[in-house]
């Protein structure tokens, strides 16, 4: 694993926009977030440019593809993977011709094995995460595909400090036995904490690169992150119940450092993903961090050493115009933190 510094107290995104261009994503990105820049994905170009798709492409030795309604294993990779690993291509190539003299960080995006062990079917039926082989397998095919990935990244953005965001929104569900079978009408048994906590710190210590994980969704599990060696944890932070005691004490001892050596490093979800622009949205953006931050009684002066703003999930709904004040607000919010 890399002991590589991750960026604190910018702005950056989380993964998806809204468009088919990637070229024009790349060049936008890298202008509206130049402090923390990363590799955007473009979801609606169609099947292969999914989260799950995209994800399911890069794993190494383990050949998928798209049958009926949903990503499966398979004998040999379908049409439609070969399709993914183009897209991939192609991507790496608009960070090349954008971006290829950078000496800043970058961050690549990938889903996580665990959302992708609930998503992607057997060949003989069921989810991936039904059977904690599969799911081994899962971490170890990834975690050689990410590497890959980096390494491919890394020839064309030579002088780039690389780090690598898993997507992980299903982690909880999983940690919760909340993850359906394929007849919606049941659920796979939760996985342990130790074995998730450990499949992750194979991706986290195999890829090379430093690691940050993004979960949209709620409840997510700060300790067992925090003990799988993620550098960084990105999150929405407009899901936390600020009149939930144990939630919140939770989030300041992650913060606090009491899950590793250091204070964890938060991505603070923040500016809404969707919806209009308002002259209002980096002043509430900021206002929500530094409110649960002085609540937390913390050192206001480790605030930006720490905290990086971001929208709350990915931005494949919103408009371009939107997407790009959005950017705009997080570099407000991200400027407003150091005082």
């Amino acid at each position: 694993m890399s002991d590589q510094e991750l960026p604190a107290g910018v702005a950056t995104g989380v993964g998806s926009l809204p468009g088919l261009d990637i070229d024009e994503a790349v060049r936008t990105v890298f202008g509206e977030l130049p402090d923390w820049p990363y590799l955007p994905e473009l979801p609606a170009r169609g099947l292969g440019a999914d989260m799950i798709g995209r994800g399911a492409a890069l794993l190494e030795g383990l050949p998928v593809q798209w049958w009926a309604s949903g990503w499966q294993i398979a004998d040999l990779p379908g049409r439609d993977a070969r399709r993914a690993a183009d897209f991939l291509e192609r991507d790496l190539d608009a960070l090349h011709a954008v971006a290829d003299t950078t000496d800043g960080p970058v961050r690549l995006t990938a889903v996580g094995p665990w959302t992708l062990a609930a998503n992607l079917w057997r060949r003989t039926g069921g989810a991936m995460i039904a059977d904690h082989g599969a799911s081994a397998d899962i971490a170890g095919a990834l975690t050689e595909g990410l590497r890959n990935l980096a390494t491919a990244a890394q020839a064309r953005l030579p002088k780039a400090r690389l780090s690598i965001q898993l997507d992980e929104p299903a982690l909880p569900a999983a940690l919760a036995g909340r993850v359906h079978t394929e007849s919606g009408l049941d659920f796979y048994r939760r996985v342990p904490p130790e074995v998730a906590r450990d499949r992750l710190r194979e991706v986290v210590d195999g890829v090379g690169v430093p690691v940050v994980v993004h979960c949209c969704a709620a409840d997510v599990p700060l300790r067992l992150l925090a003990e799988a060696g993620v550098r960084a944890v990105s999150l929405d932070l407009t899901l936390l119940d600020l009149d939930d005691v144990p939630a919140v004490d939770a989030f300041g001892e992650y913060l606090d450092g009491a899950f590793s050596n250091s204070g964890g490093e938060l991505i603070a979800g923040v500016v809404p993903a969707t919806g209009a622009a308002r002259p209002d949205l980096a002043e509430r953006a900021a206002g929500r961090i530094t409110g649960l931050w002085n609540r937390l009684g913390l050192d206001p002066e480790r605030l930006p050493e720490q905290v990086s703003v971001s929208t709350t999930c990915g931005m494949a709904g919103a408009s371009p115009a939107y997407a790009r004040a959005a950017m705009e607000a997080c570099r407000e919010a991200a400027r407003r933190l150091h005082g």
